[in-house]
């Protein structure tokens, strides 16, 4: 029986990957204005049996070279252990619902470009070109901040995603497929379709990204 795809949390240390959890890299698709609109396709990593770096020091990153150690890393969680539908807010549309956790914003944009964001819209979703794009919007959110649902349907909207960790471009790593992900204290958190983990090491949300990376420059070679 092969292993359940889980992220284990090592204690002032990395990520360590266990089951078959395929590591890709990818990258945001923006316009001409720096608006994200798509996601690159993924490039594929062999990644059995790794550990990921969540210091940000590693200089063999995403994986992890013993930087945590040497610089003294603090990997505290301090994550609500609560569910998404326990701390998000909803804003009710003309037929639509969006739930926002504004916890897990990575700042990675896709809610918004320079005529309007998901908030302003969702107060005109009763127009259909509009209600498709908030949905859109949302759906390409890595983080998971951002979850709509149509008035009367049993279902959330959500790509179909496979057990996999994208790696992206100067950014967090980006859980899909409902991989587990387990504490150091070995508490498992809430398994969603979409989350993204801190890999600069400066979240003040560890173990999930806040969008720090962008504030302190955070590069990965």
């Amino acid at each position: 029986m092969s292993e359940e795809p889980t992220i284990k949390i090592t204690p002032d240390g990395p990520y360590r990957v266990r089951g078959d959890v395929p590591l890709v890299r990818t990258a945001q698709v923006e316009t001409e204005y720096g608006e994200p609109i798509a996601w690159a396709p993924d490039e594929p990593i062999d990644t059995r049996g790794v550990t990921l770096c969540r210091c940000g020091g590693s200089s063999t990153k995403p994986f992890c070279d013993a930087a945590h150690a040497r610089e003294g890393f603090d990997g505290t969680e301090v994550a609500d252990r609560g569910t998404f539908t326990e701390r998000a807010h909803p804003y009710r549309g003309q037929g639509l619902t969006m739930s926002d956790d504004r916890t897990l914003c990575t700042q990675a944009g896709y809610c918004g470009d320079r005529f309007a964001n998901v908030w302003a819209m969702i107060g005109r979703d009763d127009d259909p070109e509009t209600r498709e794009r908030i949905r859109t919007m949302s759906r390409l959110c890595p983080s998971g901040r951002l979850l709509t649902q149509v008035d009367g349907s049993d279902e959330v909207d959500e790509l179909l995603y496979e057990p996999s960790i994208a790696v992206v471009a100067d950014g967090p790593l980006w859980v899909r497929g409902g991989v587990r992900i387990e504490g150091a204290d070995g508490e498992p958190y809430e398994v969603r379709n979409r989350v993204t983990l801190c890999r600069c090491g400066a979240s003040e949300n560890k173990p999930f990204c806040d969008g720090t990376h962008k504030d302190i420059g955070f590069r990965d070679p």
